[in-house]
């Protein structure tokens, strides 16, 4: 639950930013953040920088690609949904595991738990609002963003992790700063920027010096998001995932607290909706994973590690 609140606090101050720093800015910075402190507090509480020692680079490096891929999705988002609206979306990630875990890893799932998937992606329908006037593309990017969260969660299924929490923590930080890093000095300079959509200029606007209390955020969201990555991970590692994944569901009603007193969103009917079926669903997706007892191994990482 700490964890969960600590990504809520990420995304409502990324989005705050979103009007005036490009995201791959705005990440870097973040991420930088939260590798020294990963550094400075996890990684010595776990055995110290031995722990950076791998096998597993490969599959780091891809794991930390698909959260790298999942984030810049739901954050660009962002720039241009309701906070809520884009958490409600992102949710349908849980059930997209439970159809990528039978189609690619041969695993079994029952009509009920088929049922909640098809009563999620409804809510998706409801949300996007496809053909209507009120359609958004940007209400595809949550949507991206939780097939890539699905497949990191997926291939951690198949593989299986066994390396510390800090560990997988600061592989995933160090993706996240190469690849913002490379994309900063691809199109930093702005020259792709002007785009009337809010939430591919915020992909493509140029570097801005931040001002003092712009860089303390990004800086605290940095050190926050490492604490929330740390806690997550170790609730993961350390009981099912079908007992832990339902407190993250607390996101929804944090992302419609800071919507509605930070920047005077409320949901409209249609959304109410939407949240209502793609939150149920899940719920009960996890709730017939439990009750058919189905172990999965405390060890994965966790969909909303960002």
């Amino acid at each position: 639950m700490c964890a969960t609140l600590c990504f809520s606090t990420n995304d409502v101050a990324i989005k705050f930013l979103s009007g005036d720093y490009p995201l791959h800015q705005i990440v870097l910075v973040r991420s930088v953040f939260g590798v020294l402190l990963t550094l400075a507090i996890f990684i010595p509480l776990e055995g110290g920088l031995i722990r950076l020692k791998t096998s597993r680079l490969g599959l780091h490096i891809l794991r930390g690609l698909c959260v790298v891929f999942a984030n810049m999705c739901f954050f660009a988002a962002l720039a241009t949904l309701k906070l809520s609206d884009a958490v409600a979306i992102f949710f349908i990630s849980p059930l997209v595991v439970t159809a990528f875990s039978v189609l690619f890893l041969g695993e079994k799932a029952g009509p009920r738990r088929w049922l909640g998937v098809g009563v999620g992606l409804l809510g998706v329908l409801v949300m996007v609002r496809p053909g209507m006037a009120a359609f958004q593309f940007a209400a595809l990017l949550p949507l991206a963003a939780a097939v890539g969260y699905a497949s990191l969660h997926t291939l951690t299924r198949k593989i299986g992790v066994r390396e510390s929490a800090s560990t997988m923590a600061i592989y995933i930080q160090f993706t996240f700063i190469v690849v913002s890093s490379l994309i900063g000095l691809g199109v930093g300079d702005g020259r792709f920027a002007g785009s009337p959509d809010p939430s591919i200029n915020f992909l493509l606007r140029a570097w801005v010096w931040p001002n003092a209390a712009d860089f303390a955020l990004m800086a605290g969201i940095g050190m926050i998001g490492a604490v929330g990555g740390y806690l997550i991970s170790q609730a993961y590692r350390s009981n099912q995932a079908s007992l832990i994944a339902p407190f993250e569901y607390i996101a929804m009603p944090a992302a419609i607290f800071w919507g509605v007193v930070v920047f005077d969103e409320w949901p409209d009917a249609i959304a109410w909706v939407g949240i209502t079926l793609i939150i149920g669903a899940g719920l009960f997706v996890f709730w017939r994973e439990s009750v058919a007892n189905r172990d999965i191994k405390a060890s994965l990482t966790v969909p909303r590690h960002r």
